[in-house]
């Protein structure tokens, strides 16, 4: 469970393709009917996400197969970098495969389609939940009331490692236990027999990146 390799602890949210553990998923639907009754329609852009598919995620940005960003929000042509430049590039917006919070089932990303003008496309990118942003006034509403469900912001400002994601919510009971089960040791041995691109110098890191990318933040 911790890494992305079972979907025995995931139930179905709602009707759609999302899934959270059971508590989570009741949380969130409190905290849906809440957002509704004060004008919002609080969706789920990403839930669960399992090991492979996180894997796909890394080995692609990894090799410029798919758009990774500064930490302005900018693309950046990946393959001029060194191998620690690339990892760490990529690690301020996506977690390495076995270690997303994604895997556990307490995490899920939010916007509102509602407020997403036509002809736009939703980008996770935290310019949209800022100031004149499209969900702005949904990021308002979120921060005053998210705690009330049980879910908190784990990256809610940028401390030098994953950049801010105003999106991503935790569902903090949960979650608190995944933070204190995944180890580099358990991380690492998600990582046999897989191909994970830069394995062998992510290894030789791993003590430093684990708390500065992995580790949790505070509430």
């Amino acid at each position: 469970m911790l890494t992305g390799r079972s979907v025995a602890h995931l139930v179905t949210l709602g009707e759609g393709p999302h899934r959270l553990q059971k508590e989570a998923a009741h949380a969130f639907e409190k905290m849906h009917q809440a957002a509704r009754e004060a004008g919002f329609d609080l969706q789920p852009a990403s839930t669960f996400r399992d090991f492979d598919r996180q894997l796909t995620i890394w080995n692609g940005k990894f090799r410029g197969e798919r758009p990774v960003l500064d930490k302005n929000s900018q693309p950046v042509d990946i393959r001029a970098l060194t191998t620690a430049e690339r990892c760490e590039l990529i690690l301020r917006w996506s977690a390495l495969p076995g270690a997303s919070r994604h895997h556990w089932g307490s995490d899920l990303d939010v916007y509102d389609p509602s407020l997403l003008p036509a002809g736009k496309t939703l980008q996770l990118e935290p310019w949209e939940y800022e100031q004149d942003g499209y969900f702005y006034p949904l990021n308002q509403w979120i921060s005053a009331h998210m705690a009330e469900f049980g879910f908190y912001r784990p990256y809610a400002e940028d401390r030098g490692g994953v950049a801010a994601e105003p999106w991503h919510l935790s569902y903090q009971p949960l979650a608190a236990e995944c933070e204190k089960q995944l180890t580099p040791q358990v991380l690492l041995s998600a990582w046999t027999g897989k191909d994970v691109a830069a394995a062998d110098w992510l290894a030789g890191q791993i003590d430093t990146l684990f708390p500065r990318f992995i580790a949790p933040s505070p509430l």
